[in-house]
């Protein structure tokens, strides 16, 4: 079973989720918050597989919610949920930690293809999202996922390029998740071959 969370400051949003999810046999809503202070403090005593959260809170935002819950519970997988379509949120969440971004317009069949890639340690993007990204996929690569790039392209792996570049594993591959989802490529050896092909190693 699934044990999933949300968190999202609109109680229409909640119960709507809940009504979507009803009946799922593999899926247990184990709670819901409508901050991420209560998030945190809920996952200090409960054990979750996968969180459902909007990128806009009134006490701690998506992103940095995300980045806590991959530092204190890195087993937990986030999910963006989201109806902001803006290139530089999507892709912050995923530096920061975050298996996926949907649109909070996703219907059931979406949501439940979302959080069952995200518990098997897939990446998931709503089908609107994957489009913004390729749109500007060229554009968008920060100095450090050039980097990381780089040493991907070398042939590194996630603790040897976290030790070059002083920065913990987890990081390396929330970059590396990144990466790909911008680049729109399914493995390794595609994100090199585009990198190669498309003059972005440094």
């Amino acid at each position: 079973m699934i044990r999933l969370y949300f968190v999202d400051n609109h109680p229409l949003i909640l119960e709507g989720l809940r009504a979507l999810l009803k009946g799922a046999p593999d899926i247990i809503v184990a709670g819901q918050a409508r901050n991420g202070t209560s998030c945190l403090n809920f996952l200090s005593t409960h054990a979750i597989d996968v969180i459902l959260t909007d990128v806009c809170l009134p006490d701690i935002d998506g992103l940095d919610l995300c980045a806590a819950i991959k530092v204190e519970y890195p087993q937990v997988q986030v999910l963006a949920l989201s109806s902001c379509r803006d290139v530089k949120y999507i892709t912050e969440m995923m530096a920061h930690g975050a298996s996926g971004y949907v649109m909070k317009d996703a219907d059931r069949e979406e949501l439940l293809e979302a959080i069952h890639t995200a518990h098997l340690g897939g990446t998931y993007f709503s089908p609107g999202v994957n489009q913004l990204l390729g749109e500007g996929k060229k554009h968008h690569l920060t100095r450090r996922e050039k980097e990381v790039l780089s040493l991907i392209a070398e042939g590194n792996t996630n603790p040897e390029i976290a030790e070059k570049l002083f920065i913990s594993a987890d990081t390396v591959n929330s970059h590396r998740k990144n990466l790909l989802a911008k680049l729109e490529v399914k493995n390794t050896a595609m994100l090199i071959k585009y990198a190669v092909d498309n003059n972005l190693l440094v």
